[in-house]
């Protein structure tokens, strides 16, 4: 790696450890910089807007998860099976990865359209529909149904079930709502999830 691509590897690395510690509003150019030990306007070269910078940051996040997933689903091939592991591994990484989960689907503050940093660099977009996508795909080989609309709300329907569990987790409502003896772990809602949008494994 160059030294150009050091330096915004070291801002990135930067802006990960903020939103983990601290959340995405903590995250400014300013206190990247500092953290990085460079001048404060030396992000500007790589990000020129507050978008940019929090976009190349989940477009990292989405590339942990990949990896998470890609390890979890190796040799894997029972679609119904599948899902269900990468159901686990989302929701596991969310509860782990708290601030960066949070960034990584607020599309209303990252810049999904155009280059998430670099000239060349992937759209954040490309970082985000193969995850859906994939969803989808697994979710049609479960219904042995013909790839359509429908199952993309399937699958979409789905995603938002596993994403509300794991907020809804992180935040203590679930615990509150279930109490101590109807609330052991995330397995269980993970398990009703999949069989309210696929029916029971057989």
């Amino acid at each position: 790696m160059d030294v150009e691509g050091s330096l915004r590897e070291r801002l990135v690395d930067a802006g990960v450890e903020l939103v983990l510690s601290e959340g995405t509003a903590s995250v400014g150019l300013r206190e990247i910089a500092r953290r990085a030990g460079v001048s404060h306007g030396a992000p500007r070269r790589y990000f020129p807007t507050h978008r940019a910078l929090l976009s190349a940051i989940a477009h990292r996040g989405f590339e942990e998860l990949g990896a998470r997933f890609a390890a979890a689903t190796a040799g894997t091939a029972v679609p119904h099976v599948e899902l269900a592991v990468l159901a686990r591994v989302y929701v596991t990484y969310a509860l782990e990865r708290r601030g960066m989960f949070e960034l990584m689907f607020r599309h209303d503050l990252l810049d999904s359209s155009e280059q998430s940093g670099t000239p060349d660099g992937p759209r954040l977009r490309e970082a985000t529909l193969p995850m859906f996508q994939r969803v989808t795909e697994l979710v049609v080989r479960c219904l042995a149904q013909a790839l359509e609309p429908a199952a993309a709300v399937t699958a979409a329907a789905l995603w938002a079930n596993l994403h509300g569990i794991a907020q809804l987790r992180s935040w203590g409502s679930l615990q509150l709502a279930l109490g101590d003896d109807g609330f052991n772990s995330h397995e269980g809602l993970i398990e009703a999830a999949l069989d309210a949008h696929l029916g029971p494994m057989t």
